[in-house]
């Protein structure tokens, strides 16, 4: 007698729910471990892999020269660099299992088909402490979806995920609206990699509120990377009682060029030289010390500060000395023979920029000017002091590049532990885990410094894939493979 099959819907052991690099790490190291995997990326195929297809390098602990990192940086230096740019708002010992674990990735990596090269000109002064990648982030997470696809990831595109499905702080389900409409997947474990809010502009705005001029600063904020982090599920985790940890407005958060597009800039549009010249607000006046650090410690305060002026806007300015001393933007700056002439064109008050500009020529106080170290060219007298790098802006011609905050990623997460699980209460779920931008904020309470998002991904994607694995392997055989075996 044959007895009829019932149907059965197959479930996954692990369902990872993003497309980025934390996302894809998690996967593979989930596959590797011999689960099952579901990967749901929110954006059409052609727009995959989140911000991290705009990143650039990842920034290395090494203690003696490693193929393409120059000398060694130790983990003490790396953790001392993340400490003076978070003011100590980080939780030391995920942010010192991020540094341990940025020492022994880079072999996993080119396992997955990532290739790494010396650093370009203009970016040799992180030798020492960041790895490129060749190709950049559009490469990088290229060569992990080819490695996922033939490893037998399952791969959905155009699958944002609208609600978690919970139980006592337990994942169940996913509910997504994808291309076959309104779905519901089930999975014996899940790890959220679905980025921030910073996509989000009505979230921003309540964040950020008004300023005292009554405006709304997030209107004229700019979003670096992909339109489709909406923060969608980090809203429904905290409303589901996660664990919160970070302040909403705080963000990785550059000045980038006022021109940019909406979404999707990406680094191209970073405008980098404000360490070689002055900065003014829309009052043509300076409000901050642009040589206080070395440009990859500090280049993510800037936008930040601009975001805090009036119109959030700001004018990055620079003579002819500083030519081919940065990577120039994508777009080009005001030029112009005279001082004068560059407020015209900048729309500032010419009387108010030429005084501010005469102050702090009349300030500097010149030594050996020397743009990779922290030299001994400073002002005297000046409020706000530029305490390196300052040299008189007198050399014709002269630019002019306005700037507004570029929003990279939001700090607002989910508290994790050492295991990336995600906390209820004061208690980590069993089987939801979180990695990426969506847990950022445990490790950068405020700041930023060069390729530690990178870091910071990669160490709890790797970390959030091999528990998820372990959970789903301790719930029992999958669905999935129960049948296979039938």
């Amino acid at each position: 007698m044959r007895i009829a099959r019932v149907p059965f819907t197959v479930m996954k052991d692990v369902l990872v729910i993003g497309g980025g690099n934390a996302a894809l790490c998690a996967a593979l190291m989930a596959r590797e471990a011999g689960a099952s995997v579901t990967l749901l990326e929110a954006s059409p195929r052609a727009w995959r892999g989140g911000n991290s297809q705009h990143v650039r390098n990842l920034r290395c602990m090494h203690d003696a020269p490693q193929d393409v990192l120059v000398d060694a940086y130790p983990e003490e230096e790396f953790w001392q660099d993340l400490l003076k740019v978070t003011g100590g708002i980080t939780n030391e010992a995920l942010a010192r299992l991020v540094i341990r674990a940025s020492s022994s990735c880079r072999d996993w990596m080119r396992s997955h088909g990532v290739h790494f090269q010396p650093p370009l000109s203009g970016t040799l002064h992180v030798a020492r402490t960041n790895a490129f990648f060749m190709g950049g982030g559009k490469a990088l997470v290229n060569a992990y979806y080819r490695s996922a696809e033939k490893l037998g990831v399952d791969i959905r595109y155009d699958s944002p995920v609208q609600a978690l499905e919970l139980r006592d702080g337990r994942f169940v389900a996913a509910l997504l609206d994808g291309p076959k409409g309104p779905q519901r997947i089930e999975a014996r474990t899940c790890v959220v990699a679905s980025g921030g809010f910073e996509s989000n502009i009505d979230w921003l705005r309540e964040a950020w509120g008004r300023n005292a001029e009554g405006e709304y600063p997030a209107d004229n904020f700019l979003i670096r990377g992909t339109r489709y982090n909406q923060g969608v599920l980090l809203r429904n985790l905290l409303d589901a009682g996660a664990d919160s940890i970070g302040d909403p407005t705080q963000a990785h958060m550059v000045a980038i060029d006022a021109r940019a597009p909406l979404y999707d800039g990406g680094i191209c549009t970073r405008v980098d030289c404000v360490s070689l010249g002055i900065v003014v607000n829309r009052r043509a006046v300076r409000f901050y010390d642009e040589g206080e650090d070395f440009w990859p410690k500090r280049y993510a305060i800037w936008g930040r500060l601009v975001a805090q002026q009036p119109g959030q806007i700001g004018f990055s300015i620079i003579d002819a000395k500083a030519v081919g001393r940065f990577m120039p933007p994508v777009f080009p700056g005001a030029r112009a023979d005279t001082l004068s002439d560059l407020a015209r064109q900048l729309d500032l008050d010419e009387t108010v920029f030429l005084r501010t500009v005469q102050d702090y020529n009349a300030a500097c106080r010149e030594g050996t000017f020397d743009h990779n170290a922290l030299d001994d060219c400073h002002t005297e007298g000046l409020t706000p002091a530029k305490t390196h790098w300052a040299r008189p802006i007198d050399t014709a011609p002269f630019y002019g590049y306005p700037v507004r905050p570029g929003i990279t990623f939001t700090y607002l997460g989910v508290k994790v532990d050492e295991q990336a699980a995600v906390h209820f209460g004061g208690r980590p779920s069993p089987n939801l885990f979180a990695a990426g931008e969506v847990m950022a904020g445990n490790v950068l309470g405020k700041g930023y410094t060069a390729g530690v998002g990178m870091s910071i991904g990669t160490a709890f994607g790797r970390i959030a894939g091999v528990q998820a694995a372990a959970a789903a392997r301790a719930g029992g055989i999958s669905t999935e493979a129960r049948h296979a075996t039938a």
